[in-house]
């Protein structure tokens, strides 16, 4: 699901690109990037990297500082050499919806019918947003299509884009998170129900997919750095690396002896679990063929999932099979490639291994 479907009408993408784009995760407090190669369809990693984003340059999603993001973006630009890029859109400016349409309506008349029921689920009128969505097969009613639709403000894209323009970068398209994410995450022939959660330093997004097509997202204010606080009111003052080695080692496990750190980190955790807890059962609550569409497997990534005994305390407290992401179970088409990047290190690129996917696919489908 790419929201710039709308946006291409305006600032419409060359016909011809002879390099391969690059895929941007931009967050609160960096930028991540990814490029690959594809010869004799085995693709390679040409460049990768993560650029500083100084405080206040992004907001809770909101762009405060063009320039400032668009500096980074120039570093990019300059790396990788080409000006085509993928940029993902933060999960707390979108707004999601689900509906249904008749089987067999016509393409050119399904955004009409969409733009009538977006003012019936979104606070934007259509003229105040772009918008773009996935048709999801229904398997027990073969008259009806399911429809996950994908909303942001058309200011919210708009300041995205012209940081990048400012950059002299062309965006090709500007993705929710968890969409990218879904697109290296979930395995390729994964049709069930996946929830994601992207743990990030200062939040973690929440991302459900369901035949590869995501909807439903969600933002719980607690991160890597709520933890890292909860420890240093133990253990003390520390160094931000100390407390990253004492979540990452010891974490969440009880040793039966010195339980200090898991006493520490549990309340927060507790509290985390609470709030992903509420999300299920909220999905559980609407879901239309709720048997059919229950959670079977969640999938952890983002920066702040290296802390020790999380899959399995989440698998315990929720019920639900949790594993950290395999960034690279989409990209490699043989298991004796070395990724360039240590696994520790790759949880925090799935969205942008997801975005410079993108290409693949559209190469594909053309």
């Amino acid at each position: 699901m790419s929201v710039l479907s709308r946006i291409a009408d305006i600032f419409p993408p060359p016909r011809f690109m002879t390099l391969p784009s690059v895929g941007v995760d931009i967050s609160e407090s960096s930028l991540k990037y990814m490029q690959f190669r594809t010869e004799d369809r085995t693709r390679t990693v040409m460049h990768w990297g993560d650029i500083f984003l100084s405080p206040g340059i992004i907001a809770r999603g909101s762009i405060t500082d063009v320039k400032g993001l668009a500096a980074a973006l120039t570093q990019v630009h300059a790396i990788c050499g080409t000006p085509y890029i993928r940029v993902s859109l933060p999960e707390e400016r979108a707004y999601l919806f689900e509906t249904a349409i008749e089987r067999g309506t016509a393409e050119e008349d399904i955004r009409n019918v969409l733009e009538f029921r977006m003012e019936e689920n979104v606070p934007l009128s259509p003229r105040d947003a772009f918008f773009d969505y996935d048709i999801v097969e229904d398997d027990r009613n073969d008259r009806i299509l399911r429809i996950g639709v994908a909303v942001y403000a058309k200011e919210t894209i708009l300041n995205y884009h012209d940081a990048c323009r400012e950059a002299k970068l062309m965006p090709l398209s500007f993705e929710v998170e968890a969409d990218a994410i879904g697109r290296a995450a979930v395995p390729a022939g994964g049709d069930g129900v996946y929830m994601i959660l992207d743990v990030g330093k200062m939040r973690t997004g929440i991302g459900i997919i369901y035949k590869h097509a995501l909807l439903y997202t969600s933002t719980i204010d607690i991160g890597g750095q709520q933890f890292s606080d909860a420890l240093s009111r133990q253990v003390g003052a520390r160094e931000d690396s100390v407390l990253t080695q004492l979540k990452n080692e010891r974490g969440l496990l009880r040793t039966g002896g010195d339980d200090d750190v898991y006493e520490a980190l549990l309340p927060t955790m507790s509290a985390l679990k609470d709030e992903v807890t509420t999300r299920i059962t909220y999905w559980n609550t609407r879901s239309i063929e709720s048997g059919a569409r229950t959670i079977e497997k969640i999938i952890l990534c983002g920066g702040s999932v290296n802390m020790a005994g999380l899959p399995e305390y989440l698998t315990e407290v929720l019920g639900i099979e949790t594993e950290r992401v395999d960034v690279w179970r989409n990209v490699f088409a043989r298991a004796d490639i070395v990724p360039p990047i240590a696994r520790r290190q790759s949880y925090g690129y799935a969205t942008a291994i997801g975005l410079a996917l993108r290409d693949t696919l559209e190469q594909h489908s053309s």
